[in-house]
């Protein structure tokens, strides 16, 4: 080995570690291959144990002997054939190994040189030479000696094209080992590009890789240098993953680091070009936020909070995120009406006026919004109480906010509450969430600029809640004249006052707002039109209105009241007028596509031009079915839609007492029917009915239309008179409709909705109605006019019914 390429190699120096705890520097000798094939050895070395290293054949180490043992033996070896065994410790960690400390497997090594450190240590440099298995130790005192069986390394397809690929992946892994760790010493790569031998080269990078004990030690045990390079192909390709993945990471670092400092510097210039423009924006951003709070009429307290807040703005970096954020919650306190109010109009004429103008009928809730005007006009600081206007769609609910606003001269707000379901739209979001803003009360009263206006918070009914909260909670708070002067919202943090806001809530039902909201509202309820109103508000209002919007004058269409009231009982069938409103558009846009064609048509219409717009009658007139056969009987129900006639069936067949009931009926309609069977069966004698009849019959009560939900205790007197008159075969009164709850014992208790049950009745044509003589007190609300045309008869018993409306024959 005393080539040129063999003395450069030797010189090379790398990290590593000894056969005790001190550092080892491998070196490579490249020479000929056969040197180490046809190596010999005695049978018999002495062992020297390694620690925390392994010695592969034709690499060079240097090692540092610590252990008097180890000294000992390189002593007298060094002294004779300078020969001995590297054996590799399976602990490291132990000082005095025993031979069950120690791997089977080890390189047999000579010893190069012995140098004396000027610490004192002695490092000793060897280099492998051929690997060996223990056969059995032979000695123990005063170091291990042992009988060994020389192994060979078999180069199997040493010449084939994938060796050499293996051989050069093993050469290009370890170079960029060698590039990317800051480790490795520069020499390293040139090592190895300069070995020739690919025995030299396998076991070069396997001493040197940066792997564990055990790990080299299995390397040393492969006999095929084949697999032994591609298992520390393997190795090296994890390390060469890991050491980029710390390169990537340490230049992103790097690059974020860089970026900040370019920044950093591209401000400084920028704020010294605006200093020398006239001024930094950024600054003059927070004086104009300065300047517009001195113009605010807000407290000492909420003064004292914007200008901390301010302060806090200057003091961030505008680069940063958080500016951006503080910025907009200072100019959001800036845009809120702090104290800001409209002046009320408190001429009560003038705001009659312009309710009757905008709103026929609704006469209870014009006289309730006067007297809250009259109240406010002469206490001025009242503190607003919350209106809840509840009743059918379509009867101008919305609308009546929008006319008590343009009464007062205030500013108007609709929030739609439909399908809300979150409480931070009432209340806000925190301003650290990303997105923050605040809750729609305020944002409303933001964009209203007045923190008087007219709020109108739309569907209240129609508030749900789910796991974001629940918001029918939140509004409590803002709904109560005692809570809302110190509203808290979570954007703004600040309390508001909230008490000088007009809020009206409108509902279609009152059933599902929870009763503790419910019992904050002052509740009016606007019922549904009548046929006459009907046609009065679509002559005052929806007419002129659609007329204008489709482009027409009063001149060229002309609707007689007679039209009016053919599309209302024809064409529509609600409490309020929304359809009507569509049918009247629907007319006007045929009338304009003839005068756009220029086709003839009548301007003043006719019964025939509304079958040809509108199509066929959608409803009959009246709905009423009469009384041909016995088991049939008018009933009244209430909807959310306004009142609705219902009709119930009975009929009789044999069998043996069984109760069937149809039409998609509620628990509570279900127990009516039931309670009706008992009643009659308790009352054969009163009613002349055969007792045997029940047990040779089965009863069948239906209402029609089974695709409608149907529920409630106001049909029991119904299904009674039913059952009745199909069990005595009398047919029912002819014209009368009814509507109660009843009892076993036989009493007909009240019902609600009366006004809304008796619209439906006029509107199907019948003539008379019964209910419970406790109901009778519910007509001195009623309008004369809702009761022209019809009878009215008052019933404690359901004996009085049936006695009343069954017919003899």
């Amino acid at each position: 080995m005393g080539n040129k390429k063999e003395q450069v190699a030797k010189t090379m120096i790398f990290s590593g570690v000894s056969d005790d705890d001190s550092e080892l520097i491998p070196i490579i000798a490249d020479g000929d291959e056969q040197e180490l094939t046809n190596f010999k050895a005695p049978d018999v070395l002495p062992i020297l144990p390694l620690r925390n290293t392994v010695l592969f054949p034709g690499v060079v180490i240097p090692i540092t002997v610590g252990r008097q043992k180890s000294l000992k033996l390189i002593q007298e070896v060094n002294r004779t054939d300078k020969l001995l065994g590297t054996v590799t410790q399976i602990d490291g960690a132990v000082d005095d190994p025993e031979q069950k400390d120690l791997y089977k497997v080890g390189t047999v090594a000579q010893i190069l040189k012995i140098l004396e450190m000027p610490d004192g240590s002695t490092s000793v440099i060897i280099q492998g030479k051929r690997r060996f298995e223990v056969a059995e130790y032979v000695e123990e005192f005063p170091y291990f000696r042992a009988r060994v069986n020389l192994l060979e390394d078999t180069t199997t397809d040493a010449d084939t094209a994938e060796f050499n690929a293996i051989v050069g992946s093993l050469k290009d892994l370890s170079i960029k080992i060698a590039q990317y760790s800051s480790n490795v010493p520069p020499e390293a790569s040139f090592a190895v590009k300069n070995i020739e031998n690919s025995t030299f080269l396998i076991n070069f990078i396997c001493s040197n890789t940066d792997l564990k004990v055990d790990e080299k030690q299995s390397l040393l045990e492969v006999a095929d240098l084949r697999e032994r390079g591609i298992q520390a192909i393997s190795y090296l390709v994890k390390e060469v993953q890991m050491l980029e993945l710390k390169k990537d990471i340490q230049s992103k670092v790097k690059l974020e680091l860089d970026q900040q400092q370019r920044e950093y510097l591209l401000n400084q210039q920028i704020k010294t070009i605006q200093n020398e423009l006239g001024g930094n924006p950024i600054e003059q951003e927070i004086n104009d936020l300065k300047e517009a709070a001195k113009a605010k009429k807000w407290t000492e307290e909420v003064g004292a909070f914007f200008e901390k807040e301010v302060h806090k703005l200057s003091r961030l970096n505008p680069a940063a995120g958080e500016y951006s954020v503080q910025y907009t919650y200072c100019q959001t306190l800036l845009e809120m009406p702090w104290d800001e109010y409209t002046e009320d109009n408190f001429d009560l004429r003038h705001a009659e006026k312009v309710l009757d103008e905008e709103h026929f009928g609704l006469e209870k809730v014009k006289e309730r919004i006067l007297e809250h005007l009259a109240v406010l006009k002469l206490k001025k600081d009242l503190k607003a109480p919350i209106l809840c206007l509840y009743g059918p769609p379509g009867v101008g609910k919305t609308s009546l906010g929008k006319s008590i606003a343009r009464a007062l001269g205030r500013k108007y707000i609709r929030m739609s509450l439909g399908g809300l379901h979150d409480e931070s739209e009432i209340r806000g979001h925190r301003k650290t969430y990303i997105g923050a803003m605040p809750g729609r009360i305020l944002q409303n009263i933001k964009k209203a600029k007045s923190s008087n206006p007219v709020f109108i918070l739309d569907e209240l009914d129609k508030v749900s809640s789910d796991f974001h909260g629940d918001p029918a909670s939140a509004l409590l708070e803002v709904l109560d004249p005692e809570q809302n002067t110190e509203f808290h919202d979570n954007y703004i943090e600040l309390e508001y006052d909230l008490s000088k806001v007009m809020f009206i809530a409108t509902a279609n039902t009152l059933g599902t707002i929870a009763p503790p909201l419910r019992d904050r509202l002052e509740l009016i309820d606007v019922n549904g039109y009548i046929l006459e109103e009907k046609i009065e508000i679509a002559k005052r209002h929806l007419i002129p209105k659609q007329l204008e919007n489709h482009g027409l004058t009063a001149d060229q269409l002309i609707f007689p009241k007679a039209i009016i009231e053919l599309i209302v009982d024809r064409y529509t069938r609600e409490s309020g007028v929304r359809e009507l409103n569509k049918k009247i558009a629907k007319v006007i846009r045929r009338v304009a596509k003839k005068i756009a064609f220029e086709d003839s048509y009548n301007v003043e219409l006719t019964e025939g031009d509304i079958r040809e717009y509108l199509g066929v009658f959608e409803y009959s007139h009246g709905s009423y079915q009469g009384n041909e056969f016995p088991g049939v009987v008018t009933g009244l129900a209430w909807t959310a839609q306004g009142g609705e006639i219902l009709f119930v069936e009975s009929s009789q067949s044999k069998g043996k007492g069984g109760l069937t009931l149809t039409g998609n009926l509620g628990e509570v309609m279900k127990e009516s029917a039931m309670l009706a069977l008992e009643y009659l069966k308790s009352h054969t004698d009163e009613l002349n009915i055969d007792s045997s009849v029940f047990e040779n019959s089965n009863w069948h009560i239906h209402v029609p239309e089974g695709a409608i939900p149907k529920d409630g205790p106001s049909a029991g007197i119904t299904m009674v008179t039913s059952l009745a008159s199909i069990m005595t075969k009398r047919k029912v009164r002819k014209s009368i409709a009814m509507t109660g709850e009843i009892t076993l014992r036989g009493r007909v208790l009240p019902v609600g909705g009366i006004k809304e049950k008796i619209l439906a009745a006029k509107r199907a044509g019948i003539k008379e109605i019964i209910m419970s003589e406790e109901n009778q007190k519910d007509m001195e609300e009623i309008k004369e006019v809702y009761l022209k045309g019809l009878k009215f008869r008052f019933v404690k018993t359901i004996s009085e019914v049936l006695e009343y409306v069954l017919l003899k024959k």
